[in-house]
């Protein structure tokens, strides 16, 4: 699925926190979105996923805009993980996945094995198959955040949105992650907080003050420069014939 965002521009009250914003993404790429908190990261997420909606521009999936999607029709297109997004506690890792069969299930049709099949195949994506009857509450915070991935994939969707998934996870926890991640066969735009994460993207888009100031492959796109001018960070990367770029934060 391919996306086409062009002059987006979102006004909240006074103030502007997206300004001609526009950019491209190929089928199959994967992309990560960086930049300062505060920089419009989470708001274009929300803009692309249909949950807001823009002042101007527009936002296009397979040169349909997203407005003109129907939220069934826009649902079987497009998942969206969140940072943190809310599950009853009382919920089963199974059912949790399972809700992302919802735009896909019809009024009055019955669960089938079919629906089955996609909660059981992301739950096996995700190596959670063995925690499938336990409580949402039991589960610790890198569990429930490769429960929200599974969903995603159970939601079947070509086109995967994901904001921050590594946030608030322990650092091997994040290795989980990142790796499944790296393993999922669409279109991805993953907001990353963490640069040396960003390195392990296809193309990576920058922001700084709502606005995208860069775009590029990792190896083109990211030096010392680039960080001190976009995070106001000074660094050092370090370069290995064994191992990929390592980013360090001087300050």
């Amino acid at each position: 699925m391919n996306l086409a965002i062009s002059n987006l521009h979102y006004q909240l009250g006074k103030k502007t926190l997206l300004q001609d914003v526009s950019l491209t993404m190929k089928k199959g790429e994967r992309v990560a979105l960086i930049g300062p908190n505060g920089c419009g990261k989470s708001t274009l997420l929300r803009l692309i996923c249909g949950l807001n909606k823009a002042t101007s521009g527009y936002i296009a999936l397979d040169n349909i805009t997203v407005q003109h999607y129907p939220r069934r029709a826009l649902a079987q297109q497009l998942s969206f993980v969140q940072q943190k997004a809310t599950t009853e506690e009382l919920v089963k890792a199974e059912d949790a996945v399972a809700l992302g069969r919802t735009p896909w299930i019809k009024a009055f049709e019955r669960w089938s094995i079919d629906h089955q099949s996609h909660v059981d195949h992301a739950l096996e994506k995700v190596s959670m198959s063995h925690k499938r009857d336990q409580h949402w509450h039991t589960l610790s915070g890198g569990e429930q955040q490769r429960l929200h991935i599974a969903r995603a994939l159970a939601q079947d969707t070509p086109f995967i949105v994901m904001d921050e998934p590594t946030n608030h996870l322990d650092i091997k926890q994040q290795t989980v992650v990142l790796s499944l991640i790296e393993n999922i066969q669409r279109t991805m735009l993953v907001a990353v907080h963490d640069l040396n994460h960003a390195l392990r993207f296809d193309r990576i888009i920058a922001m700084k003050e709502g606005r995208v100031i860069a775009q590029g492959k990792p190896a083109e796109l990211i030096s010392e420069a680039f960080i001190l001018d976009v995070f106001d960070v000074h660094s050092r990367i370090i370069h290995s014939p064994d191992h990929p770029p390592h980013i360090q934060l001087l300050n």
